[in-house]
């Protein structure tokens, strides 16, 4: 039987879990979170849930020694030296073998790495040449789970994730609250991924004991500001003006996005696994997180919330 730990069970993680406790191929799955909090939304979702916060308790080691799959959503601290407190956790119990069971392991990342790419398409293969901090440090985790994964004879999958949306965080609720706006810089696009496409992707590599670096990501990158306007009409509002991005107030956070630009190639993880994405484009994501917010709470009743 799989047994699958999630080592950082957050948003991307959460989806992963439940798809595998779902499936046809259900598998005993534990994630990790830091807060009560955490720990509690996680055992609503029905799915046992450990808490690491410092130091890893007996029961989690104990629940790594029996694990065959393996994911870790945790990034590293964005400073150098690499801070990877799960690759740490996990070369440790590997240097004294304390992970006989273990077939897998995945490790979600970002297509940050890459960098700045001037709009050019990017696939696995190009150079990764961010002069984000945060990016960097992900480069650098992303070597050394694959060289941790080779010492131990174990496949590992690195799946580079797009911008990230799903229930309760996508477009359609910043147009409800008021918070979208149309930040228009001629020629950026951004690539997205859905959650549920994520969560999809990595239950196939898992089953498959797939290795490798894969772009997980949708087909069509896109102006921040169609997406908005998208969003608008399915909710029937008023589209906003455009905001010139060289005018835009914005966080250092959300510049640092914006300076960089490229098109992510997803080919090949559709060809190595011949995966098909449930969400190609960020039209038929939103559109089904639309159905989503409309069936389960009413659109009005979401409005004056």
């Amino acid at each position: 039987m799989t047994t699958l730990t999630v080592l950082g069970c957050g948003y991307s993680g959460q989806a992963i879990a439940r798809r595998c406790l779902t499936s046809s191929s259900k598998a005993d799955v534990l994630g990790t979170r830091r807060e009560t909090q955490g720990l509690e939304e996680l055992e609503r979702h029905g799915i046992r849930a450990l808490k690491l916060s410092g130091s890893p308790s007996p029961e989690l080691i104990a629940r790594l020694e029996h694990t065959t799959h393996l994911i870790s959503s945790v990034a590293p601290a964005r400073s150098k030296p690499l801070d990877d407190p799960m690759l740490r956790l996990i070369q440790s119990l590997a240097g004294s073998g304390r992970l006989p069971r273990l077939r897998w392991i995945g490790y979600l990342s970002s297509i940050g790495v890459y960098g700045d790419h001037n709009g050019a398409l990017v696939d696995e293969t190009t150079a990764c040449n961010s002069q984000q901090l945060r990016s960097i440090m992900r480069l650098e985790a992303e070597s050394r789970w694959l060289s941790l994964a080779f010492e131990l004879g174990v496949p590992v999958c690195v799946m580079r994730l797009s911008g990230i949306y799903g229930p309760g965080r996508n477009v359609l609720l910043d147009v409800l609250s008021g918070r979208a706006r149309r930040v228009q810089k001629p020629g950026h696009v951004f690539n997205r991924i859905h959650v549920d496409d994520i969560a999809a992707f990595a239950e196939l590599a898992m089953q498959s004991d797939t290795a490798g670096v894969f772009n997980v990501s949708d087909d069509e990158p896109a102006a921040s500001a169609d997406v908005v306007a998208y969003a608008c009409t399915l909710l029937g509002r008023p589209v906003p003006e455009v905001i010139d991005f060289d005018t835009a107030s914005m966080s250092p956070m959300a510049l640092s996005f914006w300076a960089e630009c490229k098109r992510v190639d997803n080919s090949l993880g559709k060809a190595d696994l011949d995966f098909q994405y449930r969400y190609p484009s960020y039209r038929e994501g939103l559109l089904a997180e639309h159905k989503r917010l409309d069936g389960a709470f009413g659109l009005t009743r979401l409005d004056n919330a």
